[in-house]
């Protein structure tokens, strides 16, 4: 069983934000479907999703989003490619989580904290 259906953020912005995750998603192999009030990634069409809906006035999500990496490489390539993508607070893992746990930490244009994570050896 899943534990979780989908994320759906607000952002201000969603042709701008469409620059930002499609170019982030595209590392992930996940191209944008779009429906008229809202955008979303996917792998499967049953599989879990991640999206977002233009809310002008929307304050940034602090919350923070993890997304899966397979190995510690694809953290490396994620974080080599954010600057140029407009993310903005980019910092790598510290091991403050523990030897297995290997992260980069970013916010998204609109302020939305976000991070690319792998668990393993």
């Amino acid at each position: 069983m899943r534990l979780l259906s989908h994320v759906d953020l607000r952002v201000r912005d969603r042709a701008r934000a469409h620059r930002f995750y499609d170019a982030l998603f595209a590392e992930f192999g996940v191209e944008r479907e779009e429906a008229p009030l809202f955008t979303c990634y996917q792998h499967t069409p049953d599989g879990d999703w991640f999206g977002f809906t233009e809310e002008r006035s929307a304050p940034p999500c602090r919350a923070r989003i993890a997304l899966h990496a397979p190995d510690r490489a694809f953290v490396d390539r994620i974080a080599a490619v954010l600057p140029g993508l407009g993310a903005s607070g980019i910092e790598m893992d510290d091991g403050i989580y523990g030897p297995k746990y290997y992260a980069v930490f970013f916010d998204d244009p609109d302020g939305n904290a976000l991070e690319v994570c792998y668990y393993g050896p």
